[in-house]
């Protein structure tokens, strides 16, 4: 498998702080991949980095094939990347139909005079009916429960058939129901060919959905493998269990 993203010595600091340093990865394509680490090890920073939602101080962005050394959230979507955030965002006052409409490039006259094309709405009702959400198709938004949100937030970022999707914390605060939801649209969305990189605090959840797993420490990776393999080495057990 070739790598479909590329890091090399990405960096980032907040003052005198190393929130990441000379972070270096790769995402093979066909994977899902996990990104764990301890709190405060640089995991949303380094995130938030490669999606452009924060300007790196250095480093390097490979995806696809392409360089992105200044890293753009709408060049990268246009590209087939995309991401979803640990609280969900979504459009409170938009129903859920016109929220993953929203998620395609197109003039915001067209959402707001509601004259929605026929391929994107037969497209948004067909992921809202896989992620169990076709029957709150016109309902706000803001009137979901908290689960639903990650949801829809998950069926949104699919809009634009991407290649990569990184999800970050997609089962933090969920019920357990929820959290096998979640997983089975990894699985099912991975048979299909799609491709994740994943942040995820529920390590249970890690070693039976992801692999290879890529550790952080101190802003920066001190092993990638099978999660067996990581569960077991020296270095992951002090940083990341403290032991």
């Amino acid at each position: 498998m070739s790598a479909l993203l590329s890091v090399e010595g990405l960096r980032k600091h907040f003052g005198g702080v190393a929130a990441v340093n000379d972070c270096s990865l790769e995402v093979r394509e066909g994977t899902v991949t996990a990104l764990i680490g301890p709190n405060g090890s640089g995991k949303t920073t380094a995130f938030n980095l490669i999606t452009g939602y924060l300007r790196a101080d250095g480093g390097l962005v490979r995806f696809a094939g392409r360089d992105f050394p200044h890293p753009d959230p709408t060049r990268l979507y246009r590209a087939g990347l995309t991401r979803t955030f640990q609280q969900a965002r979504v459009f409170p006052q938009l129903t859920l139909l016109e929220n993953l409409t929203v998620a395609i490039s197109q003039p915001w006259r067209t959402l707001l005079g509601r004259a929605l094309g026929r391929e994107d709405r037969e497209r948004s009702r067909e992921l809202l009916e896989e992620f169990g959400l076709a029957r709150l198709a016109d309902s706000r938004a803001g009137d979901l429960s908290f689960g639903q949100r990650k949801l829809l937030e998950f069926a949104t970022v699919l809009m634009g058939r991407p290649r990569l999707v990184l999800l970050d914390e997609p089962t933090a605060g969920v019920n357990p129901v929820m959290v096998e939801r979640i997983e089975q649209h990894v699985r099912d969305l991975h048979a299909r060919g799609l491709t994740f990189l994943i942040v995820e605090h529920d390590m249970n959840l890690v070693m039976r959905l992801c692999d290879p797993v890529i550790v952080l420490d101190g802003g920066r990776p001190i092993k990638q493998g099978a999660p067996a393999e990581v569960q077991q080495d020296p270095a992951v057990l002090d940083a990341y269990l403290g032991s």
